[in-house]
């Protein structure tokens, strides 16, 4: 560490806000800031005005918590009324600093500084260990100590820009809209002969404070005939439901009792977001209680905590984090106050653009919706039930990726392994696990062997693409829904008014036919035709030109051609040989804005090039789960869809969770031009990788390759050969070889999701 010092002049100094400011100002092209919101007659909030979005160490979800950075991006993203969240703690002098804890070792590198300087104190009666900041004088830390990131969740790469620790009256100087204290251990530095009533009391002299919290009802009294209730409000900040209140002895939950009595101290109530939406052992959220109307009722503003979009917290949300917002805002039954927010941005986007929103709402983008195996987010991909929510969801397109059966059967099935979307492996047919190198890196077992009859009678499993994260998609439901035929794939969607049309995907073509004897084309236009599918568009995808070129006669059908790698550049020669057999184009994300450590590093001219050429293109795969999207996206994937859609004009999105993109159409903040507020602004690739030091960069990588011709030229498909009909068993099992003993394939197990994610997050822990 020693290496990353800056002289004491330097980490005394401003802020280094001018480099900053213009890396943001690249970053948002901000502008004046603006509300669209309408009439606050809407709200459900005690004063009926929009609730308060409150930056808890500034935007302490990328940035270290209460750094100078931290508290600007926070500013310059959110809403224009947002209000900066400083934890004071005092220093051995007196010194107020913020940061989020007692001890400093979680959020700044003070172990490595002062090796062996640690101390065991007790805090609210409880023996904790560590480097208190009553330990250091202000001069200690300023001038040897700075601010990292303390969550493993989040990036470290920004540390290496030595944050200075920063006292209040360095965050207040930078004159925020609201300005936030919470004072967590008044007993413990009174223990330690520090006076944090007289270090508030004097500083509300100098500066305004809007909202001073803490969790110590005896603090909170002793400083209520002292401020001014016009210019500071005071909130009472609970804790766990069974922790103790130190003035008090009693516990929290029995202080929720009584709020008629906080009513004549306080202005309001501080409460984590569980108190209000309770989860069950499952982390499915459970009734909402009564206690934002209880308090609001007796007069209390409500202010709800625990906001992370990296840390979910139900699965009821999907991972997505303007969806947990809009529960507690815009429920139909009660809106709190306020939210505390690590990544201000989100419920800025929440409040200002997703809420209210009707269900016949207009859709303010042109970019179509489309399925990734229905919505596989939530249910067993290509099932029944992914396809049914993927439709109320408000897909324009469902798609199926036809796999095809021993006896000549097409359906649905995101792989042609059926390992990878359905427990056969706990099943009969176990012993069927062989190796084909072209199909599978690994071993599986193929949908071709087996009949149609026994694939019905497999269970589905939903995918879960991030298990090493500890992240698992909807378990409640993890086996739910059957898997569906071509032809009752089109049965459904032809009776779905709503629907815009369906996009059916061809891969593994030449080796069907030629290994398997499996007329998949003939197999699909067969079902096409039978199914007298005439409304709706169809669309033909593959990542095989000659595939494609089957269908050119059909002049109903819009052929799609998926390009099946990351590039940086398509040959206009090849554009034009696309151009011969598709009409719209699939490529990666990365094949916009490709990335490097999950940063952005800039953007392609794949998109502007294709469009040029008269070819939509639509780009997969958008997920909500926050590990999937790059940093310069804020863990939100609503900001990862605004920046495609309006920073690069794509023609659409795949996706396996479509309400993220059909709810992201209709939101109030599109369309304002020059008016769009910094939240709906797309983000500038390569401008987070400005804000790290060389030496934090991530080391270079090769550059995609660039699509030339020979990369979508094809050889044509070899014909159909004769093929042995395969019995027809009437059980669904008949035919099936008896299993073996265990063979080193894998077995399928339940996905259970593990309710402790402190492995994710370290940095949270209140004394």
């Amino acid at each position: 560490m020693g290496c990353r010092r800056a002289s004491p002049a330097a980490m005394t100094s401003p802020w280094a806000f001018t480099s900053l400011t213009a890396v943001f100002l690249l970053l948002n092209s901000l502008v004046t800031l603006v509300s669209a919101q309408g009439s606050t007659s809407r709200w459900q909030t005690l004063s009926g005005k929009p609730p308060l979005v409150v930056a808890r160490g500034g935007f302490s979800g990328l940035f270290p918590d209460s750094s100078a950075f931290a508290y600007q991006l926070a500013l310059q993203t959110s809403v224009p009324d947002v209000i900066l969240w400083c934890d004071v703690q005092l220093t051995k002098d007196g010194v107020g600093i913020c940061a989020p804890d007692l001890r400093l070792e979680n959020s700044t590198d003070i172990a490595q500084v002062f090796k062996n300087k640690d101390k065991t104190y007790l805090v609210n009666g409880v023996p904790y260990q560590g480097w208190f900041t009553v330990d250091f004088t202000f001069n200690d830390l300023v001038s040897s100590v700075i601010y990292t990131q303390g969550v493993y969740s989040r990036t470290p790469r920004f540390d290496g820009n030595l944050f200075p620790i920063q006292t209040v009256e360095n965050v207040t100087a930078l004159k925020p809209p609201g300005m936030w204290l919470n004072v967590q251990h008044d007993a413990f530095f009174m223990q330690h002969n520090l006076s944090m009533r007289s270090y508030v009391l004097a500083l509300s002299r100098k500066v305004v404070v809007n909202y001073i919290s803490s969790p110590e009802l005896g603090f909170l009294r002793s400083i209520a005939a002292r401020v001014n209730p016009k210019i500071t409000k005071l909130v009472f900040r609970f804790l766990g439901p069974d922790d103790f209140e130190p003035s008090t002895n009693q516990t929290y939950s029995s202080l929720l009792k009584n709020l008629t009595f906080i009513k004549t101290f306080a202005s309001g109530i501080l409460i984590p977001k569980g108190y209000i939406w309770p989860v069950d052992t499952n982390l499915y959220l459970l009734p909402h209680t009564s206690v934002v109307l209880d308090a609001h009722k007796a007069g209390l503003e409500v202010f709800a905590s625990e906001f992370y979009n990296d840390v979910p917290f139900s699965f009821n949300y999907s991972y997505n984090p303007v969806t947990e917002y809009l529960y507690f805002i815009n429920n139909g039954d009660f809106s709190v106050d306020g939210v505390l927010s690590d990544f201000p941005i989100t419920p800025s986007a929440a409040i200002d653009c997703f809420s209210h929103i009707g269900k016949n709402a207009s859709e303010r983008a042109k970019v179509l919706v489309i399925s990734k195996n229905g919505a596989s987010g939530d249910y067993p991909g290509c099932t029944d039930k992914a396809y049914q929510k993927a439709i109320s969801d408000g897909a324009d397109f469902i798609d199926c990726p036809v796999q095809m059966s021993k006896d000549g059967v097409p359906f649905c099935l995101g792989s042609i392994n059926l390992i990878d979307s359905t427990t056969v492996v706990q099943s009969n047919y176990s012993n069927l696990v062989e190796t084909i190198p072209e199909l599978n890196k690994g071993s599986g077992i193929f949908t071709f062997s087996l009949t149609w009859s026994q694939i019905q009678g497999l269970t589905s499993a939903i995918a879960n693409p991030y298990t090493k994260y500890v992240m698992f998609r909807n378990p409640k439901f993890r086996n739910d829904g059957k898997i569906l035929s071509l032809s009752d794939f089109l049965a459904l969607a032809k009776n779905t008014s709503s629907l815009s049309g369906v996009l059916i995907s061809i891969e593994n073509a030449p080796y069907l036919i030629e290994k398997q004897q499996l007329p998949v084309i003939d197999a699909v236009l067969d079902a096409l035709s039978k199914s007298g599918y005439e409304k709706q568009e169809v669309m033909i995808q593959s990542t095989n030109s000659s595939v494609l070129m089957k269908f050119k006669d059909k002049n109903n059908y819009k052929l799609v051609y998926k390009v099946d790698e990351n590039i940086r550049d398509a040959l206009d020669a090849t554009i034009e040989d696309i151009k011969k057999f598709a009409h719209s184009v699939v490529i990666s994300k990365s094949s916009v804005f490709p990335e490097n450590s999950l940063f952005l590093t800039g953007v392609t001219d794949v998109v502007p090039k294709l469009n040029s050429a008269g070819l939509p293109v639509y780009v997969e795969t958008f997920s909500n789960e926050f590990v999937s999207q790059a940093w310069d996206f804020f863990s939100d994937a609503n900001v990862e869809v605004n920046s495609f859609v309006m920073g690069a004009n794509i023609s659409g999105v795949i996706t396996d969770f479509p309400l993220t993109s059909a709810r992201y159409r209709k939101n109030h903040c599109l369309n304002l031009g020059e008016n769009t507020p910094p939240y709906m602004r797309p983000a500038k690739p390569g401008a987070l990788l400005e804000l790290i030091t060389p030496g934090d960069l991530p080391p270079a990588e090769a550059p995609d390759p660039v699509l030339t011709e020979s990369d979508v030229a094809e050889p044509p498909l070899p014909p159909v050969g004769a093929r042995v009909p395969p019995p027809s068993p009437d059980d669904g099992t008949k035919g099936a070889l008896a299993p073996t003993p265990p063979n080193r394939q894998p077995r399928i197990a339940a996905c259970l999701f593990l309710t402790n994610l402190a492995i994710l997050v370290t940095g949270f822990m209140l004394l």
